[in-house]
């Protein structure tokens, strides 16, 4: 931010160049939005699937119609090529909105629940899947566009009201995102993009009385708003850190990996909290991959867009640049030996840093043990798969990983072997643009999954309705009062259905029958 007529601004950190005032909401105008959504959340969920369907589904002609000003000020507000934005963001919106429009009137029906037993054949039971009510969404500024939307878009389908609080370098996408959704004809009252500083985002949406908190950012954040969550008994849903691997075996296809490893770690200047941080490839094929990976690396181009020349943006906040710099000072204090760099722009201004790939040994370096969240890459020779899938999971964060070789059954079992929330073949992070694939993570990256069905999941409560198939039934067999003959009946059915021995198993038919017809005549 910068002085701008003495007021604060919104600066694009690739040029420099103001973008916006920063707008700022109290948290008495918060909870003033908190009511009003609940007022349209009521009458909202009142509707039917297919209705609400039928609106957001609109959501794909404004995408496609507004695709160039969308990617654009994205690209402003963070620093990352428009290219990146559109490849990452845009068009994955129109995509998510057409899929999640059609497949919600499916995943939100009433479902019929299969029985367990034969002692409730009278019961017939169906899950209903409820809207909490009034969600509160925090997004980051990493995929201002991309990472909300998701949320937004499923909440809404469910029948829920939205308070979204974005990141406030990125303010101006939340009202891009606002103002799709009025162009839609979302009824008014339904989505609040409200604009408070982040330190009193978490309090200030716990204090408007939001149903559950969906929070995307660092670790250390998203553990204090659990606990402010949990201190109310309101649920969260938590997308976090991560430090992912990529292991590169016996059998891979090395340029392609080579060139995966080079978008998956420095598109959005390496700030995707999927993204490649970690490689580890096979000693058999080390040289090759290097070899393969160096020149592209060395060729990448970084710089302010202008014409779609640039290849790797700025980083998009100076705090984050300099975090990017103590990682890579620390690399090569502990003898990290440089593989790759690409060169920097001649003059200047933004928070640039060159994408840059590191060898290192030392376990303890900051590349292998915390989230960089820029364009580097720690690389690490590792004898088999075996030190491979070790060394991956050796690390408090587990949201993606990715395992490269053609030999589909390694692939297969290195899968199954790692600790992550999405893993991927042959490829790493476009996962995140699939609307039909889980997202999240485990260990210390989160808590919770969104996208595909899972994501309408989170942003439902689930109610089961049980009731009577037939009216003939006038009492239940171990209703009141107890007796001898009802714990014969009950033991009976213990032993007729799990018992040994026919005989045995006949007799305690018998009894069970015996104390059914009595108390289905209402005998007691």
């Amino acid at each position: 931010m910068s002085d701008h007529n003495e007021r604060p601004m919104i600066v694009n950190p690739a040029t420099g160049a103001a973008v916006a005032e920063i707008a700022e909401h109290t948290a008495e105008q918060v909870a003033e939005a908190a009511e009003r959504a609940r007022d349209a959340q009521r009458e909202w969920s009142a509707t039917s699937v297919s209705h609400r369907a039928r609106i957001i589904r609109r959501a794909r002609r404004f995408v496609a119609d507004n695709a160039d000003r969308l990617a654009a000020i994205v690209s402003e507000c963070t620093g990352k090529p428009r290219i990146d934005a559109l490849a990452t963001e845009v068009l994955p919106a129109a995509v998510m909105v057409d899929y999640y429009a059609r497949i919600a009137p499916r995943v939100l029906r009433p479902h019929r629940i299969a029985g367990s037993s034969l002692l409730f054949f009278d019961k017939a039971s169906t899950l209903h899947r409820e809207p909490f009510g009034v969600v509160g969404i925090i997004s980051p500024w990493n995929y201002p566009l991309g990472i909300p939307l998701h949320e937004v878009i499923t909440a809404l389908l469910c029948g829920n009201a939205v308070l979204l609080k974005v990141a406030t370098q990125v303010q101006p996408v939340g009202d891009a995102i606002a103002a799709m959704f009025a162009a839609c004809g979302l009824p008014a009252g339904l989505l609040h993009v409200v604009h408070v500083p982040g330190r009193i985002a978490g309090e200030a949406l716990l204090d408007a009385g939001i149903a559950k908190l969906f929070f995307t950012g660092s670790t250390d954040v998203g553990r204090e708003l659990a606990r402010k969550a949990g201190e109310r008994l309101v649920p969260v849903s938590l997308e976090l850190g991560g430090n992912d691997a990529m292991l590169v075996l016996p059998g891979a296809d090395l340029l392609r990996a080579a060139a995966c490893a080079v978008w998956a770690g420095m598109s959005n200047t390496g700030q995707s909290c999927g993204g490649v941080e970690r490689i580890y490839v096979a000693e058999s094929v080390y040289d090759a991959f290097v070899a393969a990976l160096r020149p592209m690396v060395e060729r990448l181009r970084v710089g302010a867009d202008v014409d779609h020349r640039v290849d790797v943006g700025s980083l998009t906040t100076r705090g984050q640049l300099d975090t990017v710099t103590a990682h890579v000072r620390d690399a090569r204090q502990r003898g990290a030996i440089e593989v790759a760099a690409s060169s920097l722009p001649a003059g200047a201004s933004g928070h640039f840093h060159p994408a840059l790939v590191l060898e290192l040994s030392d376990d303890d370096a900051s590349l292998l043990c915390d989230e960089t969240f820029g364009p580097v890459i720690a690389l690490r020779r590792v004898r088999d798969v075996d030190e491979a899938v070790s060394r991956a999971n050796a690390s408090q964060f587990g949201l993606t990983a990715s395992v490269w070789t053609q030999d589909r059954r390694l692939a297969d079992a290195v899968a199954s072997r790692l600790e992550a929330g999405a893993v991927t073949i042959n490829d790493h992070l476009m996962s995140h643009g699939m609307p039909e694939t889980p997202w999240g993570g485990v260990k210390e990256s989160g808590i919770g999954r969104s996208h595909s069905e899972l994501g309408f999941h989170e942003m439902t409560q689930p109610k089961v309705v049980v009731r009577g198939r037939f009216g003939f039934i006038r009492k239940n067999m171990w209703w009141q009062p107890y007796s001898p003959e009802v714990y014969r009946g009950l033991s009976g059915a213990l032993t007729a259905f799990y018992g040994h021995g026919i005989g045995s198993r006949v007799r305690g038919i018998a009894a069970t029958a015996r104390l059914f017809i009595r108390r289905a005549r209402g005998i007691d």
